[in-house]
């Protein structure tokens, strides 16, 4: 099997998983589950449904007012008859304004709450569940899924309430007319039942695996986009528009079942409504032959029939738009339903000294269950010291400062800040302690002011100069017309790579947290920058913990103390020159990064396979 082929196989079974996931979804069940976003709105939703019972009987008026005028079919019948069924339409359409628009109203507001629901739910997930998700699935359900539950308003799915008012009055006025005729008239209904059985058992499988493959279209897509450099880099255009031929083609063929089965019985509908005005007019002319039926009934029972068929119609149509949307509301709350589970809260050691800025009590971690990174760590940081972690590619360096940001939680051990277990601590409130300069920044769509102070709604704008200007980042401001509020385009893309580490150091100062986390803080930048860069490294570690992950291992001899990993444990640690003296691991790939830095770029392909980063 080629490598494009199995990629597709997985997709197609992960696809099949999720979706089987909520077969057994029940209407009823997810109707309770929206209505807590709904009744916020629910007097708007009672003046709407106040109006629809309105719009109905207006609508059952017209075909009455019609009867008494052929009745006695005189100018001033006539007339009276005209005047009030002009009064009586008017009205109704009036209604019909303001009811739609209440309706769209009160759903635009309940769905502004489900969206914020879930925007805010994803918020509050740990790391381990945005990495078994597509981003792009993610945002499906933030967006195509919660419209498609908002088309029950925006559609007037929801009137469904007064065409089954309509049809009730309807069939007692028809049976009050003509019962003989009503009979005709309602033989071949059940048809249309068992018909509608059908169309309903397969609409929700089909509006479903819409929902399934249009997830699956937005997360490839997001995963071309975001990695359009590699592909390009790669030649993979080809290769990878074939991949979306083919998941759009599902799309499409997922879309052709739905739109067959609604246009299949709309036509049934239709072709049984024509049927039943034939049967009534044949019934009308042999009865009218003995004089039985009068043309006044015969007028309005045919208006009546219309009126009949026309919300069995609607029902029907709305009925799909019911599946689409209670599709979509399966996706919704089985995301909901999936939250990445919070570790249990541990109270061990809860109430220590805090004697040190954090500690790592005999911890172990893994990103999955049997793949462990991390082994027995055991380190304690004292209030002000600047602690540095080395170690080769996969030893756990990243993993540690993870831990402490409690972005996942150990498995095994208690981690510690001032004292109180992190498990004991609101997340926000133990987030307050740090500030983080990673190696890869993310730069938010805005301004350099918004972007240095991420977490304030309103930018001290003195201290976000001040703080570009300690990390010798004053060009930003100076070269460009906004100053800080310059803008800043997606991902940072209209900045270099140095300007936006630049902008990573201005954001740490600009927090001002007791304790500094850099990892790899330096590994993205030029020598001439870093140099730059080191008079404000001292600054923002001064009188502060310091956490350093480090790349270039000359950034850190000042450490007061270098921890070495190796295999997800620790091997070594103390000063740079107690290390070298030791002559470990340390001096190992002290010396490997010299001969690297110092040999030629044309020897850098031989390296021995245990690199380090």
């Amino acid at each position: 099997m080629s490598a494009n082929s199995s990629s597709r196989t997985e997709r197609v079974l992960r696809d099949f998983h999720e979706e089987s996931e909520v077969v057994g979804a029940f209407d009823r069940r997810l109707a309770a589950r929206l209505w807590p976003f709904i009744r916020p709105q629910s007097k708007g939703l009672a003046l709407t449904m106040g109006m629809l019972a309105l719009i109905s009987a207006l609508a059952l008026l017209r075909p009455l007012i019609m009867r008494s005028a052929f009745e006695g079919a005189t100018t001033q019948t006539l007339t009276r008859a005209g005047f009030l069924l002009l009064v009586v339409i008017v009205g109704e359409q009036i209604l019909t304004f303001a009811q739609m628009y209440s309706m769209q109203v009160v759903g635009a507001r309940a769905m502004h709450d489900l969206r914020r629901g879930v925007f805010e739910f994803l918020h509050t997930q740990r790391l381990q569940f945005f990495d078994r998700r597509p981003i792009g699935r993610l945002v499906t359900r933030v967006t195509n899924d919660t419209d498609s539950v908002g088309e029950l308003f925006a559609s007037g799915a929801l009137n469904a309430f007064g065409d089954v008012l309509r049809l009730f009055g309807i069939v007692i006025l028809m049976l009050a007319l003509d019962w003989r005729m009503s009979l005709i008239a309602f033989a071949l209904v059940p048809l249309i039942g068992i018909f509608v059985e059908i169309i309903r058992r397969k609409a929700r499988t089909a509006y479903r695996s819409i929902r399934t493959k249009l997830a699956r279209l937005n997360a490839f897509l997001n995963e071309q986009v975001q990695g359009i450099a590699v592909v390009q880099s790669f030649c993979r255009e080809k290769e990878n528009a074939i991949e979306f031929d083919d998941i759009n083609l599902a799309y499409r063929n997922a879309h052709f079942r739905a739109i067959s089965l609604e246009a299949s019985l709309d036509a049934t509908i239709e072709m049984v409504s024509s049927i039943c005005i034939a049967s009534i007019l044949w019934y009308a002319g042999v009865k009218t032959f003995h004089a039985d039926v009068s043309f006044g009934t015969l007028v309005a029972f045919v208006a009546y029939i219309e009126q009949f068929f026309v919300p069995i119609r609607d029902l029907s149509s709305r009925y799909t738009i019911f599946q689409s949307a209670m599709a979509g509301a399966e996706r919704v709350f089985e995301l909901l339903d999936h939250p990445e589970p919070d570790a249990v809260v541990s109270t061990h050691g809860s109430h220590a000294t805090p004697t040190f800025a954090f500690e790592f009590d005999h911890v172990s971690f893994g990103y999955h269950p049997n793949t462990p990174v991390l082994h027995d760590i055991c380190l304690q940081a004292r209030h002000g010291e600047k602690i540095a972690i080395v170690g080769p590619t996969g030893s756990g360096k990243s993993t540690i400062a993870s831990l402490l940001l409690r972005l996942y939680d150990p498995q095994q051990g208690v981690i510690r800040i001032e004292g109180r277990d992190v498990h004991c601590i609101d997340r926000q409130e133990l987030r307050q302690h740090f500030s983080v300069v990673p190696q890869e920044l993310y730069l938010f769509s805005g301004t350099l002011a918004s972007n240095v102070a991420v977490g304030q709604h309103i930018p001290d704008r003195k201290r976000v100069e001040e703080g570009l200007r300690r990390v010798g980042a004053g060009d930003l401001i100076d070269d460009r017309p906004g100053g800080i509020d310059t803008r800043i385009d997606e991902r940072g893309t209209n900045l270099s790579v140095g300007q936006r580490q630049l902008v990573a150091f201005a954001r740490a100062l600009y927090r001002d947290a007791p304790i500094v986390l850099l990892d790899e803080a330096t590994a993205s930048v030029d020598s001439t920058t870093e140099a730059k860069l080191q008079g404000a490294l001292a600054e923002l570690m001064k009188g502060r913990t310091a956490l350093i992950i480090a790349h270039r291992l000359s950034t850190i001899r000042s450490a007061d103390r270098i921890i070495v990993l190796h295999h997800g444990r620790i091997v070594e640690q103390g000063s740079h020159d107690e290390l070298m003296h030791r002559r470990g691991l340390y001096a190992k790939l002290h010396a490997l990064q010299l001969s690297r830095e110092s040999a030629p770029t044309a020897l850098t392909a031989s390296h021995p396979s245990e690199s380090y980063s």
